[in-house]
């Protein structure tokens, strides 16, 4: 099957919702939130957050369409408030029936580490992934991210983990950052 990975766009926050929900059911200890608190989200919250991913300078999500306009999955990338000088690939999922080595996955994680390269003034990339994701681990390290040495607790139970990975060469040595000299 053939993909189309793009960014999303202001008016699909129907869209948004449906695969957010559906990534909340299919992986609910890989997000960070709880399906009940997706479902209870007004319209409008849903609205702001496909603006602000389609529009944003430094805040993208990019969806993975395939043959028949159905979303296969979704990446993104944005700033981490509370992290100097770091940005973070977010809302990482794949559709079950699109996962593999013939999915979009790749293609999707290209285009967030794309975007944060050229439009987030970081100098890191980092992800998070829960320790008991075997899959994804293996998958973020077979396409360069290393484990930088740092987990932290799931925000929706602390008895588990996250292990932060970082892209390596994510801003080459010597290179500016946007919108730097």
């Amino acid at each position: 099957m053939k993909y189309v990975v793009r960014r999303i766009r202001a008016e699909e926050w129907r869209e948004l919702r449906a695969v957010r929900l559906e990534s909340l059911l299919d992986s609910p200890g890989a997000f960070g939130v709880r399906h009940a608190d997706a479902v209870a989200l007004p319209d409008r919250a849903w609205r702001e957050q496909a603006e602000r991913a389609a529009a944003a300078a430094d805040d993208g999500l990019f969806v993975a369409v395939d043959e028949t306009g159905s979303w296969a999955g979704t990446a993104g990338a944005a700033p981490l408030a509370d992290i100097p000088d770091t940005a973070h690939v977010y809302a990482v999922y794949v559709a079950p029936a699109h996962r593999g080595p013939d999915g979009p996955a790749r293609a999707l994680m290209e285009a967030a580490v794309d975007f944060a390269r050229e439009h987030i003034d970081r100098a890191r990339l980092t992800l998070g992934v829960r320790e008991d994701n075997h899959r994804a681990l293996a998958f973020y390290r077979r396409i360069g991210f290393h484990d930088l040495g740092t987990v932290v607790p799931y925000p929706l139970d602390p008895s588990k983990f996250l292990r932060i990975l970082g892209c390596p060469d994510f801003r080459a040595a010597g290179a500016a950052p946007p919108g730097g000299p």
